[in-house]
């Protein structure tokens, strides 16, 4: 379908080479203590949740990065840090070789805005129910002046519609006559709108039904092809993960604890939390190996452990790790913080994974 029938114009090409997306010692605090006069009645120090603990992450155009954990480890704290919702307690964000946290103007501001759209977890929740569709949809077309009268906007919106295989006659309705899926489509559509280069997902398909997960999968795999977009993509779900990344970085406490393209990941992990993650997948082939699903809990983000935050729950730790951060170094063509496998103490433990 060419270009100009469905409302969608191929970005042009940059000529940087570098990646489009680069977070640097990204963090992300939360202050949860309770009022100050409670706390010296009390004599309760200052509570101080780390969402996000200083993490490094470059996304190529193009590509799809996913980042996987257990709830609460900061998955959607960085979702929303990389689109401005929250700012960040420190580091930096760059996007397309440009620092986020500079002053910039107020034209320079909206240009990256453009360029960058998130789709949200609840399709339920993220659309306004007293707008149609298509003013849901041409929303952010009017906002950054992307066409020229109401007859190109209503050719656009049109155009999204069939792009999200939904019809212009949808336009008409309110988001509450559709299903959980259509109204994930209708999202997708208005996030597309302003013609972006990078969207981030936070978990797009977790409050969707099984088959409706792949259509929108699969949706979204196409339009990446056609136009060339990048995604960060949020979510708990592996099986979603594997078939959509090209990357993919493992999350823990706030803190990245392994990075790696998606079938190295997942046919030879290196991290034991990653490994741990990755056998709570059932094993459809019958393979017979020994499995290690996640035990315990995830400490509290408010007193963190010191050292390796996945000490506590590590079946290898040793002093060392529950004295000494790791930091995220090279193995065997991953990215993994974790001091067993610098030593080479995981060694005996190799185990190969299926990754279907």
């Amino acid at each position: 379908m060419p270009e100009a029938a469905v409302g969608i114009v191929r970005p042009a090409p940059h000529p940087s080479a570098g990646p489009l997306v680069r977070l640097s010692g990204l963090k992300r605090y939360f202050d949860v203590s309770p009022p100050l006069l409670v706390r010296m009645l009390e004599g309760k120090p200052r509570a101080v949740v780390q969402a996000v603990d200083g993490i490094d992450i470059e996304i190529a155009r193009g590509e799809t990065f996913s980042l996987v954990g257990e709830s609460g480890c900061g998955k959607s704290t960085v979702a929303r840090l990389m689109v401005g919702l929250y700012p960040p307690t420190a580091g930096r964000i760059e996007f397309d070789g440009v620092d986020m946290g500079e002053r910039l103007g107020r034209a320079e501001v909206s240009a990256i805005r453009r360029r960058m759209q998130m789709i949200f977890q609840d399709p339920f929740a993220s659309l306004n129910p007293r707008w149609r569709v298509f003013d849901i949809i041409a929303e952010p077309i009017r906002a950054f002046g992307l066409a020229a009268s109401k007859a190109e906007i209503r050719q656009r919106v049109d155009g999204l519609l069939r792009q999200v295989r939904l019809t212009p006659a949808d336009g008409a309705k309110f988001p509450h006559e559709f299903s959980g899926g259509q109204r994930q489509r209708i999202s997708i559509a208005r996030a597309l709108a302003s013609r972006p280069e990078f969207l981030v997902c936070d978990e797009p398909t977790s409050a969707l039904d099984v088959s409706v997960q792949a259509q929108i999968l699969n949706l979204m795999m196409d339009l990446q092809r056609e136009f060339g977009l990048t995604y960060l993509f949020i979510s708990h779900n592996l099986a979603v993960v594997y078939h959509i990344s090209t990357r993919v970085g493992v999350m823990y406490l706030g803190r990245l604890v392994e990075v790696a393209v998606t079938d190295t990941l997942f046919r030879r992990p290196r991290h034991p939390y990653t490994r741990m993650l990755l056998d709570t997948i059932p094993d459809l082939e019958m393979t017979g190996r020994e499995r290690a699903p996640v035990a315990g809990e995830v400490p509290s983000p408010i007193n963190p452990p010191s050292g390796c935050a996945f000490h506590p729950r590590c079946p290898f730790a040793d002093d060392r790790c529950r004295r000494e951060r790791p930091e995220l170094l090279e193995a065997d063509g991953a990215r993994v913080a974790c001091h067993a496998v610098a030593e080479g103490r995981l060694a005996a433990e190799e185990r190969t994974y299926a990754g279907g």
